[in-house]
C-alpha cells in the first residue's frame, strides 16, 4: 500500500495496520534467523512499510 493510499484511511485503521505489520515483521525475523525465509529482502520491505505507516500516523496526529 502506498503512502497516498494510507492517508485516506482513518487513524484507528492505520494503528491496527501498524500492529499487524509489526507482528508480521516479528515472524519474518524469526524465520530469517532459523533460515526458513526464501527472500530475506521481505524484511526490509516490511520495515519500510512500517516506517511509512508511522509517518502517516504522525502526520494525522499533527493535523488534529
Amino acid at each position: 500500500m502506498k503512502a497516498h493510499e494510507m492517508r485516506d484511511l482513518p487513524l484507528e485503521e492505520l494503528e491496527s495496520l501498524l500492529t499487524e505489520k509489526s507482528e508480521e515483521l516479528m515472524t519474518m525475523k524469526i524465520q530469517l534467523n532459523m533460515r526458513q525465509m526464501d527472500n530475506p529482502l521481505q524484511v526490509r520491505h516490511a520495515r519500510r512499510e512500517i516506517a511509512v505507516i508511522n509517518t502517516v500516523i504522525t502526520e494525522k496526529r499533527a493535523a488534529l
